[in-house]
């Protein structure tokens, strides 16, 4: 569909609009949108972004939750979504700030020195990321964690450590 995210910046644009005519005092006023990724891979929504940039719209923030899906289907490709948007947004002049993994994650990527984890990350397809989450732990560990020697390792130091504690 994509008419969220171009509606978002057409209502930043209007408050922009009524408080440089003097109309409305908006200067307090912001827009927030939040969207998926499905939704963001439509030209409409892509197209609005240097709309917004042009126009300068300071009053605007987009929250993206890059869940692989859209309403057909899984998100076009099988590459990574997160990167590609980012950089569109980044080309268009947006500030870009990314939370990819939870706090659970922080122990791991600490004990990580050579960025293995990143790495293995880094080199994921969202085709792969989308299998891995419909299935479970042991079929994760084989397939994802298992995959890489020293990603093995580093979730292996982590398990025993769990197992102890």
């Amino acid at each position: 569909m994509g008419i969220g995210p171009i509606t978002a910046i057409y209502q930043a644009r209007f408050l922009r609009y009524l408080r440089h005519r003097g109309l409305a005092n908006t200067q307090t006023r912001h827009v927030w949108g939040v969207f998926g990724d499905g939704e963001m891979d439509e030209p409409e929504s892509i197209a609005g972004l240097s709309l917004a940039a042009r126009e300068g719209l300071d009053n605007l923030t987009f929250v993206i939750n890059c869940n692989l899906q859209r309403l057909d289907g899984p998100v076009r490709g099988n590459g990574q979504i997160i990167p590609e948007l980012e950089s569109l947004f980044r080309g268009a002049g947006w500030n870009v700030i990314k939370v990819l993994w939870g706090s659970e994650w922080d122990a791991l990527f600490a004990r990580d020195k050579k960025h293995a984890l990143l790495r293995r990350f880094a080199a994921t397809v969202d085709g792969k990321y989308q299998t891995l989450g419909a299935r479970d732990g042991g079929y994760n560990l084989v397939h994802f964690f298992d995959e890489d020697p020293e990603v093995h390792a580093l979730v292996g130091i982590c398990r025993t450590e769990t197992l102890t504690v």
